[in-house]
């Protein structure tokens, strides 16, 4: 795998640099303290901001986005960001919506070196993808590799998200976790948590396992310390917001 450095900025909003060409992921850069509506009564508040601001990112190559219905992927400050971007790659209904490039799942584009392939996903049970709305994965595959970089978005596991295992070599597993919950929906799950997470990891075997978007909102009910015993010790490496990871 070539050298790949991550920078997490906050919930799912990670930049990163991978041969040579600079991707962020989900941007989210409003303050924290306001309340969201994600539709058919839920919502969520932010209660974390962003390590790094916008302005510090420099330049980038291309922008990633899991979905764009939903603030803790998309917020208004992260929205202004996408017209600065040479490339934005999401969901085909969610570029119906920006007019940029959206992927299907398992179709491909390329942004510099860097082949970036769609993955399925599931944002909950399958009784509320109608509502919740699409959303997508990524993996990324550099120059020459043999494996890829894959970050799952918001999902839970499903046939769909196991199938990445039967594609791809996984070097590095980006996982959307937290185990969002709401109080209208009682009991169902709406991303990992993380023995859902676990479970997923046997079957992919990654190199390396990043958890991220499972701080900052009040809509999560797992944060470190539930994921991290979900796992054997010593196996996730967990990022210092703000710092860049090599």
């Amino acid at each position: 795998m070539t050298d790949l450095t991550i920078t997490h900025i906050g919930g799912p909003t990670t930049l990163l640099e991978l041969a040579g060409v600079r991707l962020l992921v989900d941007p989210t850069f409003d303050a924290p303290g306001r309340r969201y509506s994600f539709g058919w009564g839920t919502s969520s508040r932010k209660t974390a901001g962003p390590a790094l601001p916008a302005s510090d990112l420099g330049k980038l190559d291309g922008i990633l986005l899991t979905h764009d219905q939903h603030a803790d992927n998309l917020d208004d400050a992260g929205r202004a960001l996408l017209p600065t971007a040479p490339v934005v790659v999401t969901t085909p209904a969610a570029a119906r919506r920006l007019d940029c490039t959206g992927l299907a799942p398992w179709q491909s584009t390329t942004i510099g070196d860097v082949e970036v392939t769609a993955t399925p996903s599931r944002h909950g049970p399958a009784w509320s993808v109608p509502i919740v709305g699409p959303t997508t994965g990524f993996a990324l595959r550099p120059p020459g590799s043999p494996s890829v970089v894959w970050i799952s978005g918001d999902t839970v596991v499903f046939p769909g998200v196991l199938e990445v295992a039967d594609r791809f070599t996984v070097d590095t597993a980006i996982l959307h976790l937290g185990k969002v919950q709401f109080p209208l929906t009682g009991p169902a799950r709406f991303t990992m948590t993380g023995g859902d997470a676990a479970t997923l990891c046997a079957r992919l075997k990654p190199r390396r396992v990043i958890p991220v978007h499972y701080e900052g909102w009040s809509h999560f009910h797992e944060g470190r310390a539930e994921i991290d015993a979900a796992f054997p010790p010593n196996t996730l490496t967990w990022l210092t917001p703000g710092v860049p990871m090599s």
